[in-house]
């Protein structure tokens, strides 16, 4: 499926709610990793993939819209 359908089900929802919890949970492990380590290329690898958390967040948040 290419396109969202204009109505979602409640297990739509539900999937949805998961995946933001998910992705939030994911970011703020990450973070505290973040904070913790000091080395660079470490911090850097994981700046990525805190925004790619962030990034999928939006993404589902952009779906409810």
């Amino acid at each position: 499926m290419n396109k969202v359908p204009k109505m979602l089900s409640t297990k739509d929802l539900d999937y949805i709610c998961d995946m933001l919890n998910w992705n939030l949970t994911n970011a703020k492990k990450i973070n505290q990793y973040l904070e913790e380590t000091e080395d660079e290329e470490i911090k850097e690898s994981l700046e990525t993939v805190i925004q790619m958390f962030e990034d999928h967040y939006n993404f589902l948040v952009g779906l409810l819209k």
